[in-house]
């Protein structure tokens, strides 16, 4: 519900992945803002009680920059000024570090949700001496995913090993999700998912699987495009990067 409000409150997208289908955009009015009685937090959740009374944060910490509150609502992150009476959405920028910022509460809180993704139920491509690991969620038809893929050799090269999650950015029931129960199905999930990458058709298979629950969690975590790829620190680093900056990105965050 309030995944539909911030939809179309912003209906912003990555231009480095292949979207997902938006809901269908909510008509909202904006609400007085609260008064900042008990604390930043009660303000912040009386105001976004106003825009939907039904908001259930799933999460509320400090902003990394002073005045505001970090909001995560259905995946989406927000910012609400302490008084409850601004509200954006966009991820801030460190000028001095010149590098995107994220608050260590919300790294922390995204490091817990990637955890509940068994690692048994991933389909990595390890790199021989690994420095770097990251989790990406992708579906099998999207150009940047297939591009991506495409560059797995050079990305174990540099270190990165690939684990890649499930999301089928169709929806659940869509011939993108029974492909990639499918894949993930297959005696050799790497090479049934590197055929499906380069656009073969895919077997059908069923079995007990993660592609369900992957793309839950890809939801929680806010991704709304593949491919979504997330460093071991939490920080979502985009969509698809080449490879000499993807590793220097990584680099950076390890720091």
């Amino acid at each position: 519900m309030f995944r539909v409000l911030t939809a179309a409150l912003f209906g912003m997208l990555s231009l480095s992945a292949c979207a997902q289908p938006a809901p269908p955009a909510a008509k909202t009015t904006t609400a007085p803002a609260a008064s900042p009685r008990g604390g930043a937090e009660q303000s912040v959740r009386a105001a976004l009680t106003q825009l939907d009374p039904n908001f259930k944060p799933d999460y509320i910490g400090a902003a990394p920059f002073p005045g505001f509150r970090e909001v995560v609502v259905s995946g989406q992150v927000l910012y609400v000024s302490d008084d409850g009476k601004y509200l954006m959405q966009s991820q801030p920028y460190d000028i001095q570090a010149k590098a995107l910022v994220n608050s260590e509460g919300l790294l922390a809180y995204r490091r817990g949700l990637l955890e509940k993704a068994n690692h048994g139920d991933r389909i990595v491509f390890a790199a021989p001496n690994a420095k770097h690991t990251i989790s990406v969620f992708t579906d099998i038809e999207c150009g940047y995913c297939r591009k991506l893929h495409q560059d797995i050799a050079e990305l174990n090269r540099n270190g990165i090993t690939v684990e890649y999650l499930a999301f089928p950015r169709m929806g659940l029931g869509s011939k993108d999700y029974t492909d990639m129960i499918s894949v993930w199905c297959a005696s050799d999930r790497r090479k049934a998912l590197t055929a499906a990458k380069q656009g073969s058709p895919v077997p059908a298979k069923n079995c007990t699987n993660p592609v369900a629950m992957q793309y839950a969690l890809g939801q929680q975590l806010g991704v709304n495009g593949t491919p979504a790829i997330f460093a071991e620190d939490g920080t979502q680093l985009g969509g698809y990067l080449p490879p000499a900056q993807l590793k220097a990105a990584l680099d950076r965050r390890a720091r």
